[in-house]
């Protein structure tokens, strides 16, 4: 699937939709994704800031579909686990940007070249609109190589 098609489709999926989750940019060759979070009636909690539940539905998922469709159809790729400081209130637009260099991709793949499962981390910060870090995500993903596509 083309980036820009999964951009659209992931913009419409429920979970996104009903929380004011919006994707702004998925590169073509998906090593990078930048993700948006506007305050609302609906996804404020109950002293008027963003919902913790909503500032980690919008980390949720975005590295393990940028390594499925890096690495291809090779691999079972899923999230293992994920925790989230909450370090100041949100207020306004918040945004995530998720990036995959070259160094990280290589290290994964040679990690997992044999058929042994790899464990990377990752983390990614919530910024406001002054850049301000309102919370951190940390990220643990499965990666290996399926049994067909292993080297002996």
């Amino acid at each position: 699937m083309k980036a820009s098609t999964l951009r659209r489709l992931i913009n419409w999926w429920p979970p996104f939709l009903l929380t004011g989750i919006h994707a702004t940019h998925i590169s073509a060759d998906f090593h990078e994704v930048d993700v948006e979070l506007r305050l609302r009636w609906y996804n404020r909690n109950y002293v008027g800031t963003h919902f913790g539940g909503s500032l980690f539905a919008m980390t949720d998922a975005w590295y393990m579909l940028m390594l499925l469709h890096v690495l291809g159809r090779d691999y079972y790729v899923w999230d293992q686990s994920a925790s989230i400081d909450f370090l100041a209130p949100g207020r306004g637009v918040v945004t995530a940007r998720f990036r995959l260099d070259r160094a990280t991709l290589d290290d994964i793949r040679t990690r997992t070249d044999g058929g042994e499962k790899y464990l990377p981390r990752f983390q990614v910060d919530i910024l406001d609109a002054k850049g301000e870090t309102v919370a951190r995500v940390r990220k643990t993903l499965y990666v290996r190589k399926k049994p067909k596509m292993r080297n002996a």
